[in-house]
C-alpha cells in the first residue's frame, strides 16, 4: 500500500474555513486565467508595443499562479503523491517565472520612465503649439483686418475720405470709444484736432507740438501707450464715476509738404508726422493687446502710403490743370502770333506793291531825265535822286526778305546758273561806285571753280553784293579784293568756324568767298553785333550813316539757308575788315548746262539797242504807273498803246502788238486777262508776248503767271537800263521770268 502525504483531519470549525479557501482559490484561479486572455488580446491588437516578451513572461507568471491555485483545490482532500509533485512543480515554476519577471522589470522601468518624460515633453510641445496656433490665428485675423482696413482706406484718393474712413474702420474693428487725428498747423508749431470719430470735441482745437508726450510718440515708430489725462487724449468729457479707457498714440508719416503744397496744408512743416490717438471704452478692464498695437501701427503706415498717393495725385492734377491752362494760353498766343504774322505779311505785301509803284515812277523818270541834256549841277541832282531811290528800293527788298526769313516762308529756288558770270556781273555793278571813291577793286576766281552750279542765283548774288557793297561803303581809300574758290575739306577744321559741320557728297561742293577791304575796320567786341538786324557798328555809323542795318543780318540768314556759314574778322578800327562765307552749291549734269534760266542783263552800251517800231501794249489801272511805263518804252523807240482796264485791253490788242505789259496785283483780274488773250489768239505765233509788270514779290505770283501762260514777269521799279535789257532778252529768248 502506497504511502500518503495526507493532511490530518480538521475539526468541524475548520471545515468551513477550508470551504472558503477552496472557493477563493477557485475564483483566484479563474481570475488569473482570464488575465492572460486579456494580455493576449492586447498584444494581438497592439502591433507597435515594444515589450511583447515582458508581457509573455508576465502572462506565464499569471498562468502559473492560477495553475498553482487550481491545483491547490485537490490538496484540500486526501490526495496522492502525484498531486503533491505537480503542486510542487507548479510552485517552483511560478517562483522561477516571477523572479525572471522581477529582474526584467528592473531594466524596463527606466525605459518606461523615459517614455513618460517624453510624453510630458510632447504634451508641453503640444500646448506650446496650441499657443502658437492661437497667435497665428490672431495674426491671421489681424492681417484680415489690416487688409480690410487697407482696402477701405485706399479705395479712394481723396485725403479727407481716407482719414475719415481710417477712423471709422479702426473704431469698428477695435471697438474703440474714440479715435482722433491731429494734424500739424501751417506754422508747424502746433497740432490741430482735424478729425474725430464721435466728434465730442470741436474740430480745430490745438495743442503745442513740443509737449513731451508728443515728442515721445514722434520719436518712436511703434504705438505708444499714453496717459488718458494728457492734452491729446482728452477727446471727450468724463462725468460721474466712469474711468477713461486705455489710450495709445501712433505717428502717421507725412510727405515733405514743401514739395507738395496741398491746399490748406502747410507749405513747410517742421514735423513730418501727424498724430493718431485711439481710446478703448471707458470703465472697462480691457487692455491693449500686442496684436492690436501691431494692427494700429500697420494701419498708420498704410494711411501714410495712401496720403502720399493722394498728395501725388492732387499735385499731379493741379500740375495737369496748370499745364492745360498754359497750353490754352500758349495756343491763344500762337493763334495771336499767327494772326499777327499774317497781318504783318499782308501789310508788307500791300505796302510792298504800293511802295514799288511810286518808286517805279521815281526811278523810271529819273533815269529818263538822266539821259537828257543836263547841266552838271542838274545831273548831280538826278544821280542823287537815283541813288536815293535805289537805296530805298533795296531797303524795301531787305525788309520783305527779312520778314520772309523770320516766318519761314522764304524758300530758295534752285536753278542752274553760270557761276563765273555771276562774279563778273557783281564786279560790273560795283566798279562804277568803287571808281567814284577811287578804290582799287580786284578779284580772283580759282581755276578749279566750276563754271556752272545749282543754287539760288539771286540770293547768292544778293549776299555777295551786300558784302562787297559794305566794303565799298566803309572804305575811303585803298583796295578791295574778292576771292572765290572751292573750299577744301581741311579748311573746315578752321578754329574760327567750330560750329560748322559740312556734309560732303559727290553732287555738291562748298563755295568759299572772301571779301577783304582796307577800310575803317571794326572793334573785335562789336563783331557779334553786326549780324543783328537794325544794329550797326557805332564807330562807323557816325562817319557814314548810310545803310539800314539789315544787310549782314539778311546775308547771314541767306547763308544759313544755303547750309553755309559766315564770319567777320578785323584787328580793330582803321585796320580793315575781312568777311568770309561758305555756301553749299550743287554740281549740274552736263546735259543741264544748256538749260539755263534767264536773268535779264543790262547792256553795256546803251545806244546799241534800238526798238523803233516795236508795238507794245501797256495795261495798268494806275495812271501814273501807266504813263511812266509808256515813257520808258517810247524813250526806247517803241510804238506804245495804253489801256486802263481789262476790257479796254481786250478791245485794243491786235495782231500788230508784239508785247503786252500788264500790271498784276493781288487780285485775279490780270490772270483772267491773260487767259482771255490766249483764247482770242488761237494760234501761238499770232499771240503777243504777255509780260506781268508788278510790285508783288510773292512766289505765288510767279506761279500764277506761269499757270495762265504768261511769257514773263518783271518786278517794279524799272529803270531805262532795266527795260532795255528786258526787251532785248525777251525778244531774243521769247521768255523772261525775273526771280522773286
Amino acid at each position: 500500500m502506497e504511502s500518503c502525504n495526507c493532511i490530518d483531519p480538521q475539526v468541524p470549525a475548520d471545515d468551513l474555513l477550508m470551504k472558503y479557501q477552496y472557493i477563493s482559490d477557485f475564483f483566484i484561479a479563474l481570475a488569473y486565467f482570464s488575465i492572460p486572455l486579456e494580455l493576449i488580446y492586447f498584444v494581438k491588437k497592439s502591433a507597435v508595443f515594444p515589450y511583447r516578451w515582458v508581457l509573455v513572461q508576465f502572462g506565464a507568471f499569471i498562468v502559473l499562479c492560477g495553475a498553482t491555485h487550481l491545483i491547490n483545490l485537490w490538496t484540500f482532500r486526501i490526495h496522492s503523491r502525484t498531486v503533491a509533485v505537480v503542486m510542487t512543480t507548479a510552485k517552483v515554476l511560478t517562483a522561477v517565472v516571477s523572479c525572471a519577471t522581477a529582474l526584467m522589470l528592473v531594466h524596463i522601468i527606466p525605459d518606461l520612465l523615459s517614455v513618460k518624460t517624453r510624453e510630458l515633453f510632447l504634451k508641453n510641445k503640444a500646448a506650446e503649439l496650441d499657443r502658437e496656433m492661437g497667435l497665428i490665428r490672431t495674426q491671421e485675423e489681424t492681417g484680415r483686418h489690416v487688409r480690410m482696413l487697407t482696402h477701405e482706406i485706399r479705395s479712394t484718393l481723396d485725403r479727407h475720405t481716407i482719414l475719415k474712413t481710417t477712423l471709422v474702420e479702426l473704431g469698428r474693428t477695435l471697438a474703440l470709444e474714440e479715435c482722433a487725428l491731429w494734424m500739424p498747423t501751417r506754422t508747424g508749431l502746433e497740432l490741430q484736432l482735424s478729425y474725430t470719430l464721435r466728434q465730442q470735441n470741436p474740430v480745430g482745437y490745438t495743442v503745442p507740438i513740443h509737449l513731451p508726450v508728443i515728442n515721445q510718440v514722434f520719436s518712436s515708430n511703434r504705438a505708444v501707450k499714453i496717459s488718458p489725462n494728457c492734452p491729446v487724449a482728452r477727446l471727450r468729457p468724463y462725468a460721474g464715476k466712469y474711468m477713461p479707457g486705455a489710450v495709445v498714440a501712433v505717428r502717421v508719416p507725412l510727405l515733405h509738404l514743401s514739395n507738395f503744397q496741398i491746399y490748406d496744408w502747410p507749405e513747410v512743416s517742421t514735423r513730418s508726422y501727424a498724430l493718431m490717438v485711439l481710446m478703448l471704452p471707458s470703465d472697462s478692464a480691457r487692455q491693449w493687446h500686442v496684436h492690436e498695437l501691431e494692427l494700429v501701427e500697420v494701419v498708420a503706415d498704410q494711411v501714410a502710403v495712401a496720403l502720399s498717393h493722394a498728395a501725388i495725385l492732387e499735385e499731379s492734377m493741379r500740375a495737369r490743370d496748370q499745364l492745360m491752362e498754359q497750353n490754352v494760353a500758349l495756343d491763344l498766343a500762337r493763334r495771336e502770333a499767327e494772326t499777327a504774322i499774317r497781318a504783318r505779311n499782308d501789310f508788307l505785301a500791300v505796302m510792298n506793291h504800293e511802295m514799288r509803284t511810286p518808286m517805279h515812277a521815281v526811278i523810271a523818270l529819273s533815269s529818263l531825265l538822266q539821259e537828257t541834256d543836263l547841266t552838271a549841277e542838274q545831273r548831280l541832282m538826278v544821280e542823287t535822286i537815283l541813288k536815293s531811290s535805289n537805296l530805298l528800293a533795296t531797303l524795301i527788298n531787305d525788309v520783305l526778305d527779312l520778314s520772309r526769313l523770320e516766318d519761314g516762308s522764304l524758300q530758295l529756288e534752285a536753278t542752274t546758273f553760270n557761276l563765273h558770270s555771276l562774279f563778273r556781273e557783281v564786279l560790273n555793278l560795283i566798279k562804277p561806285v568803287a571808281s567814284v571813291k577811287k578804290l582799287s577793286l580786284t578779284s580772283h576766281i580759282a581755276s578749279d571753280l566750276p563754271m556752272y552750279a545749282i543754287g539760288d542765283e539771286k540770293r547768292l548774288m544778293q549776299t555777295i553784293l551786300n558784302v562787297v557793297g559794305n566794303a565799298v561803303k566803309f572804305s575811303k581809300e585803298g583796295c578791295i579784293s574778292i576771292s572765290a574758290f572751292v573750299a577744301k575739306p581741311e579748311s573746315f577744321r578752321d578754329a574760327r568756324i567750330p560750329d560748322f559741320l559740312p556734309v560732303l557728297s559727290d553732287n555738291h561742293f562748298y563755295l568759299r568767298v572772301q571779301v577783304k577791304d582796307s577800310g575803317s575796320g571794326i572793334n573785335p567786341q562789336d563783331i557779334p553785333k553786326i549780324f543783328t538786324k537794325f544794329a550797326q557798328n557805332q564807330s562807323l555809323t557816325t562817319r557814314n550813316p548810310a545803310g539800314s542795318g539789315l544787310g549782314l543780318a539778311i546775308c547771314r540768314r541767306f547763308v544759313n539757308l544755303m547750309e553755309g556759314h559766315i564770319w567777320v574778322e578785323s584787328e580793330g578800327i582803321g585796320k580793315g575788315c575781312t568777311v568770309t562765307f561758305i555756301v553749299k552749291l550743287g554740281i549740274p549734269d552736263r546735259s543741264n548746262e544748256f538749260k539755263l534760266p534767264f536773268v535779264p542783263k543790262v547792256p553795256g552800251n546803251h545806244g546799241s539797242t534800238n526798238f523803233a517800231g516795236l508795238k507794245v501794249l501797256v495795261t495798268d489801272d494806275n495812271g501814273v504807273s501807266r504813263t511812266v511805263t509808256k515813257g520808258l518804252l517810247m524813250h526806247l523807240g517803241c510804238d506804245v498803246t495804253t489801256a486802263s482796264s481789262s476790257e479796254e485791253c481786250l478791245r485794243v490788242v491786235s495782231l500788230e502788238h508784239e508785247v503786252v505789259f500788264m500790271d498784276v496785283c493781288a487780285g485775279l483780274d490780270g490772270y483772267e486777262l491773260a487767259i482771255r488773250i490766249h483764247e482770242k489768239f488761237t494760234k501761238h505765233q499770232d499771240r503777243p508776248l504777255i509780260v506781268a509788270l508788278t510790285g508783288n514779290t510773292k512766289k505765288v505770283t510767279k506761279e500764277n503767271c506761269m499757270r495762265v501762260g504768261m511769257d514773263g514777269l518783271i518786278l517794279k521799279p524799272v529803270s531805262v537800263d532795266k527795260m532795255r535789257g528786258v526787251l532785248s532778252e525777251l525778244l531774243e529768248r521769247r521768255v523772261l521770268f525775273e526771280t522773286v
